[in-house]
């Protein structure tokens, strides 16, 4: 599926209409160049799980928590990580294991851990448009947004 959007509100707006089909355990994978729109499109994300708190990028903490949703919403930043060992170092399985939703910028970083995550690719088209491209997962295979 690929939805255009034309301000960071619209792209938060699609993060908030995906977050009402994840279920604990889901994995949200993005996949775009800096400044793409991902932290946007996961305060949409927050938004839609009932998270009141300010998001943020997690850029130099690898992972920011938010717990006061409906489900806990576990934000990485894999930039800084060379391999998906690091990832498990970090204790990723205790993150799936915990029934929240992970979502992880900079997934091709580490890629191989993540089969069956839901694909979250964002271009920049302009200074506010951008060209979204989400892709199922094991249990969406028809994201229907």
């Amino acid at each position: 599926m690929v939805v255009l959007t034309h301000s960071p509100e619209e792209t938060e707006a699609l993060g908030e209409r995906l977050a009402e089909q994840l279920r604990p355990g889901d994995v949200v994978a993005y996949y775009g160049d800096l400044g793409a729109g991902k932290t946007a499109f996961t305060r949409g994300l927050a938004r839609g799980l009932g998270i009141a708190e300010p998001v943020t990028s997690p850029t130099y903490t690898l992972v920011n928590e938010y717990l006061s949703g409906r489900m806990p919403l576990f934000h990485f930043d894999m930039y800084r990580l060379g391999s998906s060992e690091e990832l498990f170092d970090i204790g990723w399985e205790d993150y799936l294991a915990r029934g929240g939703v992970c979502a992880v910028e900079w997934s091709e970083n580490v890629a191989d851990a993540l089969t069956g995550a839901i694909s979250v690719s964002i271009r920049r088209l302009g200074d506010t448009d951008r060209e979204i491209t989400l892709e199922g997962g094991d249990r969406h295979a028809d994201l229907s947004l």
